[in-house]
């Protein structure tokens, strides 16, 4: 008898999954870091009219949002089809719009206040009255750089 036995053909060998987690882990982190968080839901029907000469904002972090329009379908019983103000996550009266700016700047740095924006993103079937009440509580807060959000219009 021989010590020695033939190497008999075994198949491939299997794979090694010892560094699997190392790259699980690299891609949670790589999404954790790359995705941005919406800061607020949407909760009115917002059709931006069009428009021809856009110009887009730099500091993104320096622009507060206020939405008006038509409560969507699941908000209609609890809030009516008027036109309404949207502040952040939640419906609000244009009243309480001074008090929502002040939040506002006192989460920004003083030397940055005074280049925060309010970008107006506003239905494109809504009527005036509400804008104009809305434009009329932001200068009585000292908030007087304005902006419309617009998608840009396809040229034909």
């Amino acid at each position: 008898m021989s010590k020695f036995k033939k190497k008999t053909d075994k198949g491939t060998p299997a794979v090694s999954t010892a560094s699997l987690p190392d790259i699980v882990f690299m891609l949670l982190f790589f999404f954790m870091v790359a995705t941005k968080m919406r800061d607020s839901s949407i909760m009115v029907k917002n059709v931006v009219p069009e428009a021809t000469e856009l110009v887009k904002l730099e500091h993104k972090n320096l622009v507060n949002t206020i939405y008006i329009g038509v409560p969507l379908k699941k908000w209609q019983a609890t809030y009516g089809k008027a036109p309404r103000v949207q502040l952040g996550d939640k419906f609000a009266e244009v009243e309480d719009i001074p008090f929502f700016i002040e939040k506002f700047k006192a989460k920004i740095k003083e030397a940055q206040r005074p280049m925060i924006f309010t970008s107006l993103k506003v239905d494109k079937d809504v009527t005036m009255g509400i804008v104009s009440d809305v434009k009329t509580q932001l200068r009585k807060s000292g908030q007087l750089k304005l902006n419309y959000s617009a998608k840009r219009r396809q040229e034909k």
